[in-house]
């Protein structure tokens, strides 16, 4: 296969999920349809994630900090300045590179297990800032936006992010445009350099290549990403918690990519959605579902250590990105 058939059948896939995510709202029952819209801001999320732990090898217990910024920082400016959603979404962009930028700049002077702690120490200073400063925060029990304030105007349309149908196309281009980025980052240089340094970062710097600036560039493309989610979970389903700021949604994603498929663009995806289900299904059933939901992820990942994606891939469609 050729490198041009090779791109052909990668952009025919991406295009397709999309594509299938968008008639998927005119088929599924109204819970399912609320649900798929949840999945998506959070698959954005694992996205985002899956591009510094899956593709660069660093392994982050503090995502939930990048996630946060971006909830706190639309959540708070539109609950407390009156900004209209577009300009909240932005402060909760800008709050989430910010963060990562300066997170990078003291967490990737470690590497292996204290890379883990210092992120994991950092997010749970976020975590108590956001308790701290419950007179503005709310801490857990979190601030709820209104539909006024979740209600805008573009173009002379007017756009309520409370309704279903707007929640869910908005919640389709926020993963639509994750996925994108994250697939143009993956197959550029900047990609390649990110994989070399997960395969051996001392050969990578060897060839001549910055590897601070290259894991710089994909934790504040990561962090950004989860903060983009962020500010989309505050604006869509309208609240802000300290809850999401939690050492449980620095796990959350980690869980996602491993069950989905770490170096997979769309592994996020199926590990959000498929774990999501499990939890619904089980939940059903038993109050410790939890515990049975653990059981099957340990029996997926001995089954496939690469996630489903992953053995995909490995198995029979190599070309898989």
């Amino acid at each position: 296969m050729t490198p041009a058939d090779t791109t052909k059948r990668v952009l025919m896939l991406h295009a397709g999920v999309i594509a299938a995510l968008f008639v998927a709202q005119f088929v599924l029952p109204e819970y399912h349809h609320g649900v798929l819209a949840r999945v998506m801001v959070l698959a954005a999320y694992a996205t985002g994630y899956t591009l510094l732990f899956g593709y660069t090898g660093l392994l982050s217990l503090g995502h939930a900090m990048f996630f946060a910024a971006g909830l706190y920082g639309a959540g708070l400016t539109v609950y407390h300045l009156g900004w209209s959603p577009p300009a909240g979404f932005g402060a909760g962009i800008a709050a989430g590179l910010a963060l990562s930028v300066m997170v990078g700049f003291v967490a990737l002077r470690t590497t292996g297990v204290a890379f883990m702690i210092v992120t994991m120490m950092l997010a749970q200073a976020v975590y108590l800032a956001s308790l701290y400063f419950g007179e503005w925060t709310r801490g857990d029990e979190g601030i709820v936006l209104t539909q006024a304030m979740r209600t805008f105007e573009i173009a002379g349309a007017t756009i309520d992010l409370s309704l279903p149908d707007e929640r869910f196309n908005a919640a389709l281009i926020l993963y639509a445009c994750s996925l994108l980025i994250c697939l143009a980052v993956v197959r550029a240089p900047l990609g390649r350099v990110m994989v070399a340094i997960r395969e051996n970062e001392d050969r990578t710097r060897m060839l001549g290549y910055d590897t601070f600036q290259a894991k710089l560039m994909a934790l504040a493309l990561s962090g950004t990403l989860s903060a983009a989610a962020g500010a989309s979970y505050a604006l869509l389903f309208g609240y802000a918690g300290s809850t999401f700021a939690s050492i449980h949604y620095s796990i959350y994603p980690l869980l996602w990519v491993l069950l989905g498929g770490a170096a997979t663009t769309l592994g996020p995806l199926i590990g959000t959605l498929a774990i999501t289900y499990m939890i619904d299904v089980t939940s059903g059933f038993t109050s410790a579902y939890l515990l049975l939901v653990g059981v099957m992820l340990v029996l997926l990942v001995l089954w496939s250590p690469n996630g489903l994606l992953g053995a995909l891939r490995d198995r029979k469609l190599a070309w898989l990105p």
